[in-house]
């Protein structure tokens, strides 16, 4: 807040979305509290002050019908997400507030400006001086510390350049200058700490969210005139080129990569990649993200706690489809020029509108922990991108 006493029409306009989404979240809230919980489970997914948002649970009723009012619902749990994670603990992630802002502010023409204080929160945590880092090495291990923060940092403060403000600024170039101090010799973002599938896994994943900021900010890129920077760059365009997968989504994002940089990903691996995303569809017209990797393979290190929850989820044999895979296929292949018609696209959708959620998001259980299952926070973000790219919020307005 400035200060002044009246409220702005941004502000208000929270102050609703806020209010709708307790009310709303409430009843969900009520029966997670009557079935009980495990001691140390979580109330709430989110939670700060008067604002609570219930735990996502795969039984929570299905919309009655699909539409432009319950897509304006999954916006609205995606700026109440982001708005009470900021309040409640306004670091930088790459499960709430990094989605927020490297999607939800394509959206603005449909569902208003994204929240002006996620980006102030990015903003401030650029530092003001970019300074050496030093390397660690855990176990054999070598990575840059911070290297997520930084990569997730860059790529929402680009987005909501290209997006919001319409050009470059300052903030931004700085934090992709400062980004690639965490730039490893070989030329990748290299992946440390616990894994938190589906956004924190191979060292392609994460260098890929790098490629996505230097090709996002408006201008950045082309103007780039710093030599020393221009080799870092080089060197992570050739590690992308170059570095063997660790699996299947590693291969299936090399579609990603294509679209972030055409030039790193020849034509017959865009078909290949196209090929096996295409074989993975399952017959309901979804995709599974378990299907993408053999379960001890997400990571450099997977912890026993990973390897047995994913283990012991029910249809651990045969995953079911997932509404992040799902959304994700669909974005790949619109990325990838296949037209939105297409039958595995138009299956994929029509498996999306049916698994959507009275709350208006996309329920997902957690592949790290089962807990606060962020990664329905992730789907929902996806789903919307996946319906966007196919012209199917082209009749929502932002009030």
């Amino acid at each position: 807040m400035n200060g002044n006493s009246q409220a702005s029409p941004r502000h208000l306009r929270l102050r609703l979305i806020l209010g709708w989404m307790t009310v709303a979240v409430s009843a969900g809230a009520m029966a997670t509290a009557a079935l009980g919980q495990a001691p140390g489970k979580p109330a709430f997914q989110y939670e700060a002050g008067d604002v609570r948002v219930s735990i996502p649970t795969a039984d929570e009723p299905r919309v009655k019908e699909f539409g432009p009012e319950s897509l304006k619902a999954a916006a609205k749990y995606l700026e109440v997400g982001a708005a009470s994670w900021l309040r409640g603990r306004a670091c930088i992630n790459c499960h709430t507030t990094g989605p927020y802002l490297t999607d939800a502010t394509a959206w603005s023409r449909h569902f208003g400006k994204p929240n002006e204080q996620v980006f102030a929160n990015f903003a401030k945590a650029v530092p003001k001086e970019i300074e050496d880092v030093q390397e660690i090495d855990q176990k054999g291990h070598k990575f840059y510390p911070g290297a997520f923060f930084s990569v997730w940092r860059s790529a929402g403060l680009a987005e909501w350049d290209r997006n919001v403000s319409g050009k470059l600024s300052e903030v931004t170039d700085r934090s992709l200058r400062e980004m690639f101090t965490r730039q490893s010799a070989s030329g990748a973002f290299v992946s440390h700490g616990e894994v938190e599938i589906p956004h924190i896994t191979t060292d392609f994943q994460l260098s890929l969210q790098a490629a996505r900021a230097i090709t996002a900010a408006p201008g950045w890129l082309d103007g780039l005139k710093d030599e020393a920077l221009q080799a870092r760059v080089a060197k992570l365009k050739h590690w992308l080129q170059t570095a063997p997968p660790k699996n299947d989504f590693d291969r299936v994002l090399k579609l990603q990569l294509a679209f972030y940089l055409p030039e790193c990903v020849p034509q017959v691996e865009r078909d290949a990649a196209l090929a096996l995303l295409s074989s993975k569809q399952h017959e309901d017209g979804g995709w599974s993200t378990r299907d993408m990797s053999p379960v001890n393979d997400w990571h450099y290190e997977m912890s026993a706690t990973v390897l047995n929850l994913i283990a012991k989820l029910p249809d651990a044999d045969k995953p079911e489809s997932d509404a992040y895979m799902t959304a994700l296929a669909v974005v790949l292949m619109r990325q990838s020029n296949v037209p939105a018609a297409d039958p595995r696209i138009q299956r994929g959708l029509a498996w999306l509108k049916r698994e959507q959620r009275e709350s208006g998001r996309w329920w997902m259980h957690s592949l790290y922990r089962g807990n606060y299952h962020y990664t329905t926070y992730i789907a929902t973000i996806e789903a919307l991108k996946a319906f966007e790219l196919c012209g199917e919020l082209k009749d929502i307005k932002a009030d």
